[in-house]
């Protein structure tokens, strides 16, 4: 082996030692040169001094040139080293099965000096170009990399800023009614569980996907929202409502649907706002036609509101409300297989009774919480 002034790597492969000292004093003033005599000895030697470029005799021993260039070329380093054949055989075949198997160049002897020289100069240079595209592409997908996350995090804080100003919006509403309690956090989360059981069996799995139960969640908080333009005198009235006092109660249902709907023609908003809309405007319509404000029926209603439709009355059923006491679980379920069919879709009933088991878990914070409001009343009352 011979070293050169740079750290420029080229293996000589040829059986002949007169081959072999032509080619090394014309290359050791420029390169490292070290030298194989065996197709053998140049695969071990590719893999122990990694030469940037190959001299590789056709004609040897053993392995012919032919089949140790098709074995560098498909070992790890191949796409990063350059192999010449150096071949006494000049036919246009000979060539051709060369460059088949994977070679870059091919020189026929005896060869010119100056354009071996010239030769082994722009491989080097073209070695370089293949480096460079390579280091080019690790950094630009190592930005892109860097990008995703930075655009993962940034939209999973503008999903965290919209999910609070949603629920917020929805609070506003509930603020109206304070004896509601966590009505919105069980809805959003009755909803979700509707929604994924939906997604395992029955009519409406080609519906439902992740992007609709993630929607769903954070839209059903908005159900109600329409009765911050309800009157407190009717939105709190304990007793039953005159038929012109229901007649105005039903307008929240189109209040609750203007101000999304006008969001949502304002700009790129993806499917959570169009939810939105079909869950306030929707949800108290009835599968057989005879709910409010449009009669619509059967598939006619949004998916989502028929969803939402079902985890509302459940939960308006377990809650104690300023006109009623709170049903056990078990009795609100039982009203609900009732109205199967008529005022609930059957796909959501079976999609409630698959998914019980987790309503009760919420139900179950619920009660401990609407205790505590009890005690609070009770309090309040010995006081006065």
């Amino acid at each position: 082996m011979t070293n050169g002034c740079n750290d420029q790597r080229v293996l000589i492969v040829d059986d002949s030692p007169i081959n072999v000292e032509i080619l090394e004093t014309l290359l050791r003033d420029e390169y490292q040169v070290e030298v194989a005599a065996s197709g053998d000895e140049c695969l071990a030697k590719v893999r122990d001094f990694s030469p940037d470029l190959v001299l590789l005799d056709v004609m040897m021993p053993g392995l012919d040139g032919y089949e140790t260039c098709r074995r560098i070329k498909s070992g790890p380093l191949g796409g990063f080293t350059q192999v010449i054949l150096v071949s006494g055989k000049a036919l246009t075949e000979d060539r051709l099965k060369g460059y088949q198997v994977g070679a870059d160049d091919y020189v026929t002897k005896p060869f010119d000096h100056e354009e071996m020289l010239a030769k082994v100069s722009i491989h080097f240079r073209m070695r370089r170009t293949t480096v460079d595209l390579w280091s080019a592409n690790a950094k630009m997908q190592k930005f892109n990399a860097e990008l995703e996350h930075l655009v993962h995090d940034r939209t999973a804080e503008l999903t965290a800023i919209r999910d609070v100003a949603v629920f917020a919006l929805g609070k506003l509403a509930e603020s109206r009614d304070p004896e509601t309690g966590e009505h919105l956090e069980r809805m959003r989360n009755y909803s979700r569980i509707l929604a994924e059981q939906l997604g395992r069996a029955g009519p409406c799995t080609d519906q439902i996907t992740r992007q609709f139960v993630d929607d769903i969640y954070r839209a059903s908080p908005l159900h109600d929202i329409g009765k911050v333009g309800i009157p407190d005198a009717i939105l709190l009235k304990p007793g039953r409502l005159t038929r012109s006092e229901f007649e105005i109660m039903k307008r929240h249902c189109e209040i609750g649907a203007a101000s999304p709907e006008q969001a949502a023609r304002q700009g790129q908003c993806g499917s959570f706002l169009p939810m939105a809309v079909d869950i306030a405007r929707f949800h108290h319509e009835r599968l057989d036609g005879s709910g409010y404000p449009h009669g619509l029926s059967g598939s006619d209603i949004p998916l989502a509101a028929r969803i939402v439709a079902l985890a509302d009355v459940f939960d308006a059923l377990t809650s104690v409300r300023v006109y009623k006491t709170a049903s056990e679980p078990e009795a609100a379920s039982r009203m609900i297989e009732e109205e199967e069919g008529e005022h609930f879709d059957p796909a959501v009933v079976a999609a409630f009774r698959a998914g019980y088991d987790d309503f009760l878990k919420f139900c179950a914070a619920r009660e401990f919480a609407e205790a505590d409001l009890v005690l609070v009343a009770a309090s309040q009352e010995i006081r006065r």
